[in-house]
């Protein structure tokens, strides 16, 4: 029995001796990003964020971080990245970095192959400390990419790529708890910190509710913040209801202009301005990725970490999609919809005879700056070619730089937002080594280009009302208005001039402004008709395409985030849903918003961009 044992244990040992190790890293989770930065866009179709050497055609300072191998051995090296600019020209790729271990490069170049997200083959390096340091070494500052890391001991152990499979292998090589941590119990929880978010989360706490206000990124504003640097549009203070907007007073920043220097835009200023709200807790860099449902109602939203993947779960009896995408809303089953709805649906005179796809697009901003001395700019050529007539001669590109309308701005977004990366540096790049009178461009370099693209339009999320062409045109009142929408019907379609040289490919925009007279919206836009416990606010709530033109603008989103703030208090109050205070409880409303929630008294300093309008 006991030489059983003995041989029962060798064999043990031998089967041990000969498992494979491995160590994951998610490059995300680097403890120095260096100039890479931590791009979480795409986490929905992915998974998780990345890291991107976004150096505008200079490579960035490398990424670095302290790992520990499992045992000392030789490791083969997989890395997740592609060749982004694969979808417009076949061949090696711009984004070129290399990978460090100790002192030791790696001997294959990593993204410049692969068509789509994959473990490309790094090499082998031999580990004879466990205890190591990792670079990411950028070589070009062309939006190299890296998603993970694999080192294995076992060359054909390669992690999968199918989304599913990836996300369970990521939880197990991570040791991730199978359940998300409680982040606490709110009255009220709001997905998305842009303006319509942080109006939301503000009026709901100052009338007495719990807020949870979840971001994805470390700062808040939406399009309106240094990621993606939009200036505030539309009006505020407007009959019925002149104390809607105040809030704006308190936090929105002075400056206009898009594509403007990081500071017009005030990120500290919003960010200390939540931070002052005892009832509001902010949690910064967390992505919401399910939900929990009871019936037809939200209990929980679970939310990730971007850098470290630890999920926490949100309870509440009430929730706020201020994601622009609508994705809470998504996640919970609520109804929805995307593209335009044909001419009779809704007896639009501006819709298409038929509904389609299209949507308005999403924007890469960019400027220039005076070198104050000549300097040169790498040759990028990768699938679109510009000459002297159809290149765009100008220092800089602000809203109309659209793309993607003819494509699913979910689904198909990464693409998007690379090919808004793509026209940016192929028309730069001829402009600075290849355009006949180039002269005006050789003290020029890039300042400033956005990798946080500004979307426009994606899901519309169903309330009991949908607001549409002939409730804007015709002031058509409603017992339930509520927000005061004043910009006009502004619909965004590729330029036609643009559409000549790059047909299906357009990366420019053009509009058609209809002027409106103020108009009241009705509060049953603002919360879903099928999920009894959900308020939106922002681009995502429930309008047409054609009268989404109106209402998506920042100071008029804000506004709705003030309404909907209300309202939850009142459904605190009186225990009811957001359907129940249109019900029950709308002189209550009415009172709460004309009273306001603003600090009062202070100045309205951001009388720019506001629109014209027919009064």
């Amino acid at each position: 029995m006991k030489r059983l044992l003995i041989s029962l244990f060798l064999s043990w040992l031998m089967i041990q001796g000969c498992a494979a190790a491995h160590l994951f890293v998610e490059a995300e989770s680097f403890q120095q990003k260096g100039g890479w930065v931590v791009d979480q866009q795409f986490m929905d179709q992915m998974g998780s964020p990345y890291l991107m050497a976004h150096g505008m055609g200079s490579p960035v300072i490398d990424a670095i971080s302290s790992v520990t191998f499992p045992k000392t051995g030789d490791y083969y090296v997989f890395v997740r990245t592609y060749n982004w600019t694969s979808q417009w020209k076949k061949g090696e790729g711009p984004g070129k970095f290399t990978l460090f271990v100790g002192n030791r490069q790696l001997l294959s170049p990593l993204g410049t192959v692969g068509n789509a997200w994959m473990w490309q083959p790094a090499g082998k390096v031999s580990i004879k400390n466990v205890k190591n340091t990792i670079r990411l070494h950028d070589l070009t500052g062309f939006d190299g990419r890296c998603d993970a890391i694999f080192f294995t001991t076992d060359k054909n152990e390669v992690p999968p790529s199918e989304m599913k499979s990836l996300g369970s292998f990521r939880r197990s090589a991570l040791n991730l708890p199978a359940d998300a941590s409680k982040a606490g119990t709110y009255d009220l929880v709001v997905v998305g910190a842009g303006i319509a978010g942080m109006s939301a989360a503000v009026s709901a706490a100052r009338l007495g509710c719990k807020v949870a206000l979840i971001n994805d990124r470390p700062i808040i504003g939406g399009n309106n913040s240094s990621d993606i640097r939009v200036h505030l549009g539309g009006r505020i203070e407007q009959q019925p209801y002149p104390e809607l907007g105040g809030l704006q007073k308190e936090f929105g920043p002075t400056k206009e202009g898009n594509a403007q220097p990081a500071e017009n835009y005030e990120d500290q200023k919003k960010l200390d301005w939540i931070a002052s709200e005892k009832n509001v807790t902010l949690f910064l860099n967390y992505h919401a990725t399910s939900v929990k449902k009871v019936g037809n109602e939200i209990v929980a939203v679970v939310a990730t970490q971007i850098e470290t993947g630890r999920e926490l779960c949100f309870e509440a009896k009430l929730f706020a999609d201020c994601t622009g995408d609508g994705t809470i809303g998504y996640l919970a089953g609520a109804d929805y919809r995307m593209g335009r709805e044909g001419k009779s649906e809704f007896d639009e005179s501006i819709a298409p005879d038929k509904p389609d796809k299209m949507t308005m697009g999403a924007s890469v901003q960019w400027y220039s700056v005076d070198n104050k001395k000549p300097c040169g700019f790498p040759a990028f050529d990768y699938g679109v070619s510009f000459n002297d007539k159809n290149c765009e001669k100008v220092m800089m590109g602000e809203w109309t730089w659209e793309t993607g309308m003819n494509r699913d701005q979910i689904n198909d977004f990464e693409k998007i937002r690379d090919y808004g990366l793509l026209v940016v540096y192929s028309n730069w790049s001829f402009l600075k080594n290849q355009m006949k009178d180039r002269s005006q461009y050789q003290d020029r370099k890039l300042g400033w280009v956005a990798y946080v693209a500004g979307k426009r339009e994606s899901r519309r999320l169903m309330g009991d009302y949908i607001l549409k062409e002939d409730d804007i045109t015709k002031n058509v009142m409603h017992e339930d208005a509520s927000f005061i929408t004043t910009w006009s019907i502004d619909l965004h379609r590729p330029d036609p001039d643009n559409t000549a040289h790059f047909p299906g490919n357009e990366f420019k925009a053009v509009t058609k402004h209809i002027l409106i007279h103020p108009y009241a919206v009705p509060y049953r836009c603002l919360y879903s008709r099928n999920i009894e416990n959900l308020f939106m606010a922002g681009r995502d709530i429930s309008v047409t395409h054609v009268a989404l033109g109106t209402v998506r603008v920042m100071r008029t989103t804000g506004m709705m985030g003030e309404v909907v703030g209300m309202a939850a208090s009142l459904c605190k109050k009186h225990n009811a849903s957001p359907r129940g205070i249109y019900q029950s409880y709308l002189p209550e409303l009415k009172s709460l918003m004309q009273e306001g929630v603003d600090k009062k008294g202070l100045p309205n300093n951001q009388q720019y961009n506001e629109g014209g309008t027919l009064e």
